[in-house]
């Protein structure tokens, strides 16, 4: 359903104002149940995932590309307007020219976590790109779950979706309610905790055998993991550097301990 739109000040972009805002976009895609996608690449993979559109707004360019899922919507609104306007009332230039709002879905069941072999756990990661590319590096080297902390970034955050190009429609995630207690399930089921952090007793990555199940903990960007999930670990793991270099990226350092555990 067209909708030519040429004025800023109308209800149906009410859900795709100040998309810079963290603060705010976490708190009214929320209450809203939504999340936004960017460009023709994003918005395919969210509908092509069973991700149910509530809105597309777009420039009048992106149209053709996107035919197809508008024809297969036709009862949800299709807001069209010039790049300047979606720039305005975004507060940032959408070089893609897309965006679409949709409905949140429901994150991956506790059971099925369980029932995982090799889940990525993230302790207070507040960067949405390190979120979403370690939402990536999951999916891409076959992990089966990512477990988010309660203070983490949100994964269908649009610079948290972007990173993970997509894939965090395809592998499952959850946000984490009580970590102690979950942590604790996860060892009786049968997983062994790593803990990946800079410690004198730490093994090194390369002299380390996988076990069957596997749940690996990354830290925070600043200060890595906290003593209380460090308390959690069997084992301490850590990347031997040369150079000097003390440490990585935590997406970088995740790539390494996925691929090397996989």
């Amino acid at each position: 359903m067209r909708i030519d739109i040429s004025a800023t000040e109308v209800p149906e972009l009410r859900d795709y104002v100040a998309l810079r805002d963290s603060q705010l976009r976490r708190r009214l895609e929320g209450e809203r149940g939504i999340f936004i996608a960017e460009g023709e690449k994003i918005i395919r993979r969210a509908f092509e995932a069973g991700c149910r559109p509530r809105s597309f707004l777009l420039a009048p360019r992106w149209l053709p590309g996107l035919d197809d899922i508008l024809a297969a919507t036709p009862e949800v609104p299709c807001l069209v307007a010039s790049e300047s306007l979606i720039e305005t009332v975004s507060g940032f230039h959408v070089h893609r020219g897309a965006l679409a709002a949709f409905e949140r879905p429901d994150e991956t069941p506790w059971p099925q976590v369980l029932d995982a072999r090799r889940v990525l756990i993230c302790e207070g990661l507040v960067d949405h790109a390190n979120t979403g590319s370690i939402i990536r590096v999951a999916a891409a080297l076959g992990w089966d779950a990512v477990l988010i902390s309660p203070d983490g970034a949100d994964p269908l955050y649009r610079r948290a979706i972007k990173a993970s190009m997509g894939t965090c429609f395809q592998i499952g995630w959850r946000r984490m309610t009580d970590p102690a207690s979950e942590l604790q399930q996860l060892r009786d089921h049968g997983f062994t905790l790593a803990a990946t952090a800079l410690a004198p007793d730490a093994v090194e990555l390369t002299d380390y055998r996988a076990p069957e199940r596997l749940a690996l903990m990354l830290g925070s960007e600043g200060h890595g993991l906290s003593r209380e999930w460090l308390a959690h670990a069997d084992v301490t793991l850590t990347i031997q550097m040369a150079a000097g270099v003390d440490s990585l990226n935590v997406a970088a350092a995740a790539a390494i301990f996925a691929h090397s555990l996989r």
